[in-house]
């Protein structure tokens, strides 16, 4: 069943066609991701399918009665609403519903039929157990201040709100821009969880490639102005793209052969031109403008020469940093050896950017010294875009820095040259920057770092914005890179195949320098976890038959057993739990029939609400005891 359907849509900006009559269904169950290089009109294409821009030509149709919601790469909510008032605004049904439900069953004379109607929405939606999906959803996004103006929230902050509020809204059908982006690590792990098992309808743009793996089932290309699907991972869609092009270069061959046939034809008797088969006059221009299409080559190249490093290149000495009651490093000492490569890994707001702040002399430590090395050139790529002139054209931009820049190879090449290097043609150099996309901005950016030749490379989320193809090129790029990486990235595949170790913030101005990269790290920090939870379910039997040394107990007090009483109760409110469960169920069972006066409505409703608290302080109680 299709949810959402586009017939032969169509966009153009600025007198380019970004797609032309193209056809597009999503179907109930389906999650797939859309890929494509930067400005090729992924996002247009997204926001077209989600109502957001019109089409110039064709049209879009969803399902009646699907509830879809869409998320932009910088949600932009009111920023005079609150956190709650966001999350829980008009367009949440579900939230809608528990709020009459609430407000009706204090109400003695509420009408019977609302109240089964209530109820019936109640069950449809599953609310029931809304208010533990609250938690769990804020819990799960680090959001604990629901009364905080969304104006005064980072960008990070911003876009774990509108997830909320989307996650918990329950809708049928999903389109997201670029979801993993400022997000941090364990946010973008359990996003990635539930869009993989919730039951819903998936279209989202995406460059992260363990993401892209991990939750959807088939991926559809932009290219062109045309869509290609492919049923299957990355790695497939790699194989058959290639499969792919190589079918479309051999036709473009065979094609040129034909052309220089049927030009000749087309030449002779010019008079009687008229005369000729309209057909095939027809089939001409058809072979023409296949003969002389180009397969667009956008392959960043990353040959820029890197500045020579001497044996000292960048020590932190005792460095401390607290804004605040809140420590960011705490007597923090470390030495940068030539060509390491590490990553820095932590929640978001722990401190990651500040620390290669201080690194890189914008921001002070409080106390110690952070000392670089007299060769040492860092190059800071940052997550703001805020070194670009947006009035300024493309090349006068970089022409600020050098006319010419040296290679890896050892000769040089204008500026003009190497912006062809980076995917920006000569009719775009005289472009304003204030034009470009988002990718195409990260782009410059990289490359405004690159042309200064540094030998200590500092990426605060490179990935963020740029298409898969220029970030496997980046990647090669820094693997060959004979210089110092320190890299912040939420692009698991990214980082692991770049790092040689991790800087692992825990909070509390600690960091654990931890040998191996992020899925490895992972492996680690899920295996310590699943053994520290065998040992706490252990530990009673350890105590019935090994007895604690005496030196043990002195130093660390034993758990105290539960007495006769404590037991017993701690046995019976099992029972109790599990009787409390049965007749909620019951009594919503009466309810479902619709059969029942608002009276009865009314008693087994209050029942219903009572049962819940009975059960929240028996729960309570029965953890308290277990521990």
């Amino acid at each position: 069943m299709n949810l959402l359907s586009a017939e032969a849509i169509s966009k153009a900006f600025s007198e380019r066609w970004l797609f032309k009559n193209i056809s597009f269904g999503l179907q109930q169950g389906e999650k797939i991701a859309l890929v494509g290089a930067n400005g090729t009109g992924k996002t247009t294409l997204l926001k077209t399918l989600a109502g957001q821009i019109p089409p110039d030509g064709g049209e879009v149709t969803l399902r009646k009665g699907i509830r879809a919601e869409y998320l932009d790469q910088q949600p932009t909510p009111d920023p005079n609403l609150t956190v709650e008032q966001t999350i829980f605004d008009d367009s949440n049904e579900i939230a809608k519903v528990v709020n009459a439900y609430e407000h009706a069953i204090l109400q003695p004379d509420y009408p019977a039929e609302k109240m089964q109607h209530l109820l019936e929405q109640m069950e449809e939606l599953q609310a029931w157990d809304f208010e533990n999906q609250v938690k769990q959803v804020l819990s799960k996004l680090s959001i604990t201040d629901l009364d905080q103006k969304i104006g005064s929230l980072s960008g990070g902050q911003r876009k774990r709100v509108a997830l909320a509020r989307l996650v918990l809204s329950a809708p049928d059908l999903i389109l997201l821009d670029e979801p993993t982006n400022h997000l941090d690590l364990q946010a973008i792990e359990w996003l990635e969880t539930y869009l993989g098992s919730a039951n819903v309808t998936l279209l989202m743009v995406t460059h992260d490639r363990y993401f892209l793996d991990n939750v959807t089932t088939s991926i559809v290309e932009l290219d062109g102005g045309q869509l290609f699907k492919y049923e299957g991972n990355y790695a497939y869609y790699l194989e058959k793209k290639a499969d792919r092009m190589e079918i479309l270069q051999a036709g473009i061959d065979k094609a040129r052969n034909l052309y220089t046939k049927e030009l000749e034809w087309m030449r002779r008797q010019p008079k009687a031109r008229g005369t000729k088969a309209k057909y095939r006059q027809d089939a001409f221009e058809d072979i023409k403008e296949k003969a002389f299409m180009t397969i667009r080559k956008d392959t960043l190249e990353l040959q820029v020469k890197v500045s020579r490093q001497g044996g000292n290149v960048l020590e932190l000495d005792d460095v401390s940093k607290a804004f605040g009651p809140k420590t960011i490093l705490e007597n923090f000492s470390y030495t940068f050896r030539k060509k390491e490569k590490v990553g820095l890994v932590g929640k978001n707001g722990i401190g990651k950017s500040t620390f290669l702040d201080m690194i890189t002399g914008k921001t002070m430590p409080d106390s110690g010294e952070v000392i670089p090395g007299q060769t040492t050139r860092i190059g800071y790529y940052t997550q703001e875009i805020d070194n670009l002139n947006v009035e300024n054209r493309i090349i006068d931009e970089v022409k600020e820095i050098a006319e010419y820049v040296p290679l890896a190879d050892g000769t040089e090449i204008s500026v003009s040259k190497l912006l062809e290097m980076f995917l920006f043609p000569p009719k775009v150099q005289y472009g304003l920057i204030g034009k470009l996309s988002g990718g195409e901005r990260r782009r410059l950016q990289l490359l405004k770092i690159l042309v200064a030749n540094p030998n200590f490379l500092i990426l605060d989320e490179p990935t963020n914005d740029l298409d898969i193809d220029t970030l496997n090129v980046l990647e090669q790029f820094l693997v060959d890179f004979q210089g110092c990486l320190m890299l912040v990235s939420h692009d698991r595949y990214f980082m692991d195949q770049l790092v040689e170790h991790l800087f692992v913030f825990e909070g509390d101005g600690v960091i654990k320098d931890f040998p191996g990269n992020y899925t490895d790290y992972r492996d680690w920090a899920d295996a310590k976890a699943e053994a520290e939870q065998a040992a706490k379910a252990n530990a009673p039997k350890a105590k019935a038959t090994t007895p604690a040394p005496a030196v043990a107990a002195a130093t660390t007090p034993e758990k105290r057993k539960l007495n006769n009483k404590e037991q017993r109760e701690y046995d019976g409110i099992e029972k109790e739990i599990a009787n409390l469960e049965q007749e909620k169920a019951d009594l919503i069972e009466k309810l479902n029939p619709g059969t029942a006066s608002f009276d009865t409505i009314s008693i087994i409703s209050k029942r219903i609400e009572a049962i819940d608290t009975e059960l929240d302080t028996k729960t309570t109680r029965w953890l308290e005891l277990g521990e």
